[in-house]
């Protein structure tokens, strides 16, 4: 099956992410927003990030996620590789989702050829049916 793939997009990057399940599309998605800024395939996994956050639904929830992608470059260097572990779970207060990142620090040894500055809900949609899922993004570049 297909990662993702990206799309064309007036201004900002715009990709649909594809999975068995929403868990495997949102990982995917964050392979796919990394993939806006570095290869995330050559990425060494020398380390990992565990990631928790919670939204108030799938939305809510994917941005947020994509944003931690954003957020450990901007502010630790880290350079997300891999997904690894991610489940969603619904509970009283919304939904939790927990992932681990696996990755490296940023370095020469990593080429950069875009920033991206926030996911949005621009245009934004999870489908989910009998064949899997995909979601569809649009981020500010």
């Amino acid at each position: 099956m297909e990662r993702y793939r990206l799309l064309p997009h007036t201004a900002d990057g715009k990709f649909q992410a594809f999975g068995r399940t929403l868990e495997e599309a949102f990982s995917n998605a964050a392979l796919a927003l990394a993939s806006l800024m570095w290869d995330w395939s050559a990425v060494e996994p020398k380390a990992s990030v565990p990631v928790q956050v919670r939204g108030r639904d799938h939305e809510q929830l994917l941005v947020k996620f994509l944003d931690e992608v954003i957020y450990l470059k901007e502010t630790r260097r880290f350079l997300v590789g891999r997904v690894q572990g991610l489940a969603i779970e619904a509970g009283p207060e919304g939904l939790t989702l927990v992932a681990e990142f696996l990755g490296d620090q940023s370095s020469d040894r990593y080429e950069f050829h875009g920033e991206v500055k926030a996911a949005t809900y621009h245009e934004m949609k999870i489908i989910r049916d009998g064949t899997g899922c995909s979601v569809q993004v649009v981020v500010d570049m």
